[in-house]
């Protein structure tokens, strides 16, 4: 046992006059307080996130989460919360997500450093034309190529305005030209 609480114990016998072994007082002061170290392990395994195959790094990143939220439950109990264990951990994840769920309406960040080639026009997709994305669909006729009088057919259309498009160019053509 390593100990950095108390003063090394003195040289000399360690056992008591009826020859038994005494015990040293590290052991005695953590039997006194272990109940409350395997009271907080087993309120963090009950509705521990149990993620198998993961670098002991995130696994003890996972673990002081899991302790952080008990934490958190405790401090919230002795305010006078009628929450249990389980319905404050919902309570939490409900409140993340609908904390995500807004933060995605605040527009994107400017890129820095230099922009790749095809940058521009993925930019400009995603602010104008937010949730156009191609998706696989039965045999369509490409509304662009038909436009310019040629008879395509493409297994894709777009998700949001489920018109048939050609993903190359036909996709960006008809979201980001008037003219097509």
């Amino acid at each position: 046992m390593l100990n950095n609480m108390d003063p090394p114990p003195a040289e000399g016998n360690f056992c008591d006059n009826s020859n038994c072994p005494l015990k040293p007082h590290i052991v005695e002061w953590y039997n006194q307080h272990m109940g409350f170290v395997n009271i907080s392990d087993h309120m963090v395994n009950s509705y521990s996130m149990d993620l198998r195959n993961l670098k002991w790094t995130m696994k003890l990143f996972f673990h002081l989460l899991d302790l952080t939220v008990l934490n958190s439950w405790i401090l919230l109990s002795s305010c006078g919360a009628q929450y249990t264990h389980r319905d404050f951990r919902l309570l939490l994840v409900r409140n993340f997500i609908e904390e995500a769920g807004k933060s995605q309406d605040r527009p994107t960040p400017s890129l820095t450093g230099r922009p790749s080639v095809a940058a521009p026009n993925i930019v400009r997709l995603k602010s104008r034309h937010n949730q156009h994305w191609p998706a696989k669909s039965m045999q369509l006729r490409c509304h662009v190529c038909s436009s310019r009088g040629q008879r395509k057919t493409t297994v894709y259309r777009c998700a949001k305005c489920d018109v048939g498009l050609c993903v190359v160019p036909c996709f960006a053509d008809y979201h980001t030209k008037v003219n097509l």
